[in-house]
């Protein structure tokens, strides 16, 4: 298997599972972890790369390839201390990104100072997190039905230096814009003189599959 844009996942409770489950359905290649066989057979339904270990150490980690992932997804929230260990273990291995479950708000803030991006299973669900992961520019979303979306999606390279009005954002892939946000502002004034520059971000509404393509 090829290495790079894997995903790692530490940890198959019922966020661990079903990430590894979405991922893997959405042709992700997922590396899994955990320390119960049976969690494991599970998901090698889904996966041919999964493993049994109650060793979480960075050794074992490279040893199993998680060192060449592009990011490891640390899914051990309710043992805070198993947990901030295996983040430092995995940010250690030197991927691109390492994101932590965190089970409050002060574990939370301890794997923020590690240097992890840390989501809360009460408030990110394994399907907006994969959702995130899948995407290089998409923000945050809110799905209003299986097909409508409301996305926040970082300004594609294409469009910097483009006026708005010379776009083919509506015409093409027929997303309305709704917001404009650029240095923590959000304008939902927006003239269709507007220049987007590198740091924008546009919020859309539209159809998830225009959404995709556009993000393409």
């Amino acid at each position: 298997m090829d290495k790079k844009g894997t995903i790692g996942i530490i940890g198959l409770g019922r966020f661990g599972m079903s990430l590894a489950i979405e991922l893997s359905s959405k042709g992700k290649d997922v590396i899994c972890l955990d320390k119960d066989e049976k969690k494991v057979k599970e998901v090698l339904n889904y996966t041919d790369y999964a493993y049994v270990s109650e060793d979480l150490s960075k050794e074992t980690l490279e040893e199993l390839g998680f060192k060449e992932c592009d990011t490891i997804v640390v899914c051990i929230g309710e043992k805070s201390d198993i947990s901030i260990l295996t983040t430092l273990n995995a940010i250690s291995l030197g991927v691109n990104k390492v994101i932590a479950k965190a089970g409050n708000e002060d574990q939370g803030k301890v794997l923020e100072r590690l240097g992890a991006e840390v989501v809360y299973p009460d408030k990110d669900s394994a399907d907006r997190l994969s959702k995130k992961i899948l995407s290089h520019n998409i923000l945050d979303f809110i799905s209003l039905n299986e097909n409508i979306e409301i996305v926040e999606i970082a300004i594609p390279k294409r469009y910097i230096g483009v006026k708005l009005a010379d776009s083919d954002i509506r015409k093409k892939y027929n997303l309305n814009i709704v917001a404009i946000e650029r240095d923590d502002n959000i304008d939902i004034n927006i003239s269709p003189s507007h220049i987007f520059k590198e740091n924008d971000a546009i919020v859309v509404v539209g159809n998830t599959n225009n959404i995709a393509e556009f993000e393409k």
